[in-house]
């Protein structure tokens, strides 16, 4: 924690010091919708969304991210990214420090025959040839993998934590591992990617995980899971979460609170 100052002199030569603003630093995590994963069969899982942190552990296989220095009473955008549906990429999360830290939304799964699409994890390939997504930008997750080159079945969508499995002529492709981290005072493990489910209906990812939706072979819904930001920083300051956010603080524990916030767009502030 720091402080800038200014000091003068007055009229009885007194010095006089005044506190312009004080600093401290934040630490986050920025996960962002993920990608859809179709629902037909053949279909590859969807991407997660990206995930960056600088707790734990962050999405890629990158060093951890910097935390960020706030000063009380400004103002800091946050955006909560939505899942993409079923056929459709995952939306960013963005959290607006002095540096914007944006997680990009996951890729949606192949679906017929087509390559997955890029996203902060990649989706799944579909059956038949289909070719996994890229993680893009990299840093944030990994790819989806490939659908069977001679068969229905679709690869899994990437996760933070590894890519997505590709398929064989008799396995359809699993989801890439996700990434867990403390940040929130225990071990979750978020942006877990879509598998495909060559035999059974689509399922969503659940939200606030930034999960892939799991492709199905009709029916259900194969949404990706909506993101999350979290907040971290020193107990001695409380936030404001400021209209068209949700979000919650927490109680103090171990130094720090943090601050969940679950949806919407709107701005932050310390005090």
């Amino acid at each position: 924690m720091s402080a800038r100052l200014m000091g003068y002199v007055s009229a009885s030569n007194t010095p006089t010091i005044t506190v312009l603003s004080q600093n401290f630093s934040v630490d986050y995590l920025v996960i962002a919708g993920g990608g859809g994963g179709p629902t037909n069969s053949g279909a590859g899982g969807g991407g997660a969304g990206g995930m960056r942190c600088t707790v734990t552990g962050t999405g890629g296989s990158g060093s951890l991210e910097s935390s960020q220095l706030v000063a009380l009473g400004l103002n800091f955008n946050m955006q909560i990214g939505a899942g993409g549906a079923a056929t459709a990429n995952g939306s960013n999360s963005v959290a607006s420090f002095t540096t914007t830290i944006t997680a990009t939304g996951g890729g949606t799964g192949g679906s017929p025959v087509s390559n997955g699409t890029a996203g902060g994890s990649g989706g799944g390939g579909s059956g038949d040839g289909g070719l996994g997504g890229a993680a893009s930008p990299s840093g944030q997750g990994f790819a989806g993998g490939n659908g069977a080159p001679a068969n229905t079945r679709g690869g899994g969508g990437g996760g933070a934590g590894g890519a997505g499995v590709a398929a064989n002529s008799t396995t359809s492709g699993a989801g890439g591992a996700g990434r867990a981290t403390d940040i929130s005072g225990a071990s979750v493990t978020y942006a877990t990617g879509g598998t495909s489910n060559f035999t059974s209906v689509a399922t969503a990812g659940a939200a606030n995980t930034g999960n892939g939706g799991f492709s199905g072979s009709g029916g259900g819904t194969g949404a990706g899971g909506s993101g999350v930001i979290i907040l971290r920083y020193p107990d001695t300051y409380t936030i404001t979460i400021g209209a068209g956010l949700t979000g919650t603080e927490s109680a103090a524990s171990g130094g720090y609170k943090r601050a969940t916030l679950t949806a919407g767009s709107g701005n932050v502030s310390w005090s």
